[in-house]
């Protein structure tokens, strides 16, 4: 995926940032506002975020990978396992690391602790970013800024809105400072290293979590089948949504398919955006009550399978 491209300057910067945080923090809306593009998804759905998603910003004479991450809590099943190991996994090309914590949570502080003791056992130092201050009165979010602070994890805290935008300019400023000189890794027109086929299927997926909500469990997944671009541009993107149980495909579905057709208008019209021409989707359900253990699913989105 492109965008503009950017004037080059002569000696340039570049490097990695892993965004971490508990599930629902506004890991991915974060690094949708740094990339100034939509390139991970977003849900009220908590653990929407399921792969290592990279998104690039290039100005400046810097560029700067932003990793995605699933969002860490307590794993219970090989997916849980395989995307907090992929969350994990990300600090090793890190050149900076973004705690996000959601300011607005009812115990934030409870929530990040866990998180907090890793870094510290694994000697890591972070920036850390008080999200949602929109939601927080001073006199709530001051004591939390300090009591992380007093932590010795951070070595900056920025309060930030990553819906508005507010904040986030200065922690962008500040991780430009922490890139080494080195040569552009992308392109200066690249905004995301996933292949097409992918992005789509996680566009699809969104709204999947957008259109069904609470009705349709966790255990879903929307795997690609084909990309074809036509002679007249068009592209022609045909997909599978698997659910774990027979019980699950009337709701997908809908009363007579209507659910199943707004969730392919409204994820054409996404598509249509991101590719920026005309987008010709086709959806399939299935059930598998195994896809979860399928080590397919796992390759296809980068994800260890791993021991059950």
């Amino acid at each position: 995926m492109t965008k503009k491209k950017i004037q080059k300057t002569e000696k340039t910067h570049a490097g990695f940032v892993a965004i971490l945080g508990a599930p629902n923090a506004g890991k991915s809306t974060l690094l949708n506002r740094l990339v100034g593009e939509k390139v991970s998804i977003v849900s009220p759905k908590a653990q929407t975020t399921r792969i290592r998603t990279l998104g690039i910003m290039t100005e400046n004479g810097v560029q700067i990978g932003f990793i995605d991450t699933p969002g860490l809590f307590s794993p219970r099943r090989r997916l849980d396992r395989a995307m907090i190991q992929a969350a994990w996994n990300s600090l090793e090309d890190a050149d900076a690391v973004v705690l996000i914590v959601d300011a607005s949570a009812k115990n934030p502080l409870e929530t990040v602790e866990p998180i907090v003791e890793e870094f510290k056992k694994r000697k890591l130092s972070a920036f850390l970013a008080l999200n949602k201050i929109y939601a927080m009165p001073p006199s709530r979010l001051l004591p939390q800024a300090k009591a992380l602070d007093e932590t010795g994890v951070f070595t900056d805290v920025f309060m930030i809105s990553a819906l508005t935008g507010d904040g986030v300019d200065d922690l962008k400023a500040a991780l430009e400072k922490k890139m080494p000189e080195s040569p552009f890794f992308y392109g200066e027109d690249q905004v995301s290293d996933l292949p097409s086929e992918i992005l789509a299927s996680e566009m699809t997926r969104e709204q999947l979590y957008f259109q069904l909500q609470q009705e349709l469990p966790y255990a879903a997944a929307v795997i690609p089948q084909s990309l074809e671009e036509k002679r007249d541009g068009s592209v022609i993107i045909r997909q599978v949504i698997v659910v774990a149980r027979e019980s699950h495909k009337p709701i997908v579905l809908g009363k007579g398919g209507a659910r199943i057709k707004t969730i392919g208008e409204k994820a054409r019209a996404a598509l249509a955006k991101l590719f920026d021409r005309k987008v010709h989707l086709f959806l399939e359900v299935k059930v598998d009550e195994k896809w979860q253990d399928n080590p397919g699913f796992y390759s296809t989105f980068g994800l260890d399978f791993g021991k059950k």
